[in-house]
């Protein structure tokens, strides 16, 4: 697990915090919170794995057609 790190400039706490769980979103471990908090089934973790690549496969495919128009 990587570390997060946040620096507090000038005693601006608020900003400090909007940018920590903007890189805890990027990060994904409120997702993973989320799934963890009750039981999934092993039928329901193969459809969402399968739903995640499949998602990820479209999202690299569009960035590819998209380097390829320019």
């Amino acid at each position: 697990m990587k570390e997060i790190e946040v620096k507090v400039y000038d005693n601006d706490l608020e900003k400090a915090m909007r940018i920590l769980k903007k890189k805890i979103q990027n990060d994904g471990l409120f997702k993973r919170l989320k799934i963890k908090k009750s039981y999934e089934k092993p039928s329901e973790y193969k459809r969402r794995k399968q739903r995640e690549a499949l998602r990820r496969q479209r999202i690299a495919a569009s960035r590819t057609r998209y380097r390829n128009r320019f």
